[in-house]
């Protein structure tokens, strides 16, 4: 009974720390939690919130300076989305 009840408890924080953060109503603890991310863009990212809410990938890398297509890559690989959506990189041409 005490290896089930552990192996739960085990999947229970391993399912919490994989935890989808989302940009638009994330809280600034939520935002330093993710690798790569700390407290000067967690305030970028929530003073650019205050303006308006994020409508996707774009328009997050387009407002919050210091975000590009390869830091956003790797933050939604952490577990940002953005309206639930992870990061899909652009098509190379």
């Amino acid at each position: 009974m005490l290896k089930k009840s552990l192996a739960l408890l085990a999947m229970l924080y391993a399912a919490a720390a994989f935890a989808a953060v989302d940009v638009n109503t994330a809280k600034a603890a939520d935002l330093d939690g993710l690798k790569g991310i700390g407290p000067v863009m967690s305030k970028r990212i929530l003073d650019e919130r205050r303006k308006g809410k994020f409508k996707g990938w774009d328009d997050l890398i387009t407002r919050v300076k210091g975000m590009g297509p390869g830091s956003a890559a790797k933050l939604s690989a952490e577990g940002l989305t953005v309206d639930g959506e992870a990061f899909k990189a652009p098509a190379k041409k």
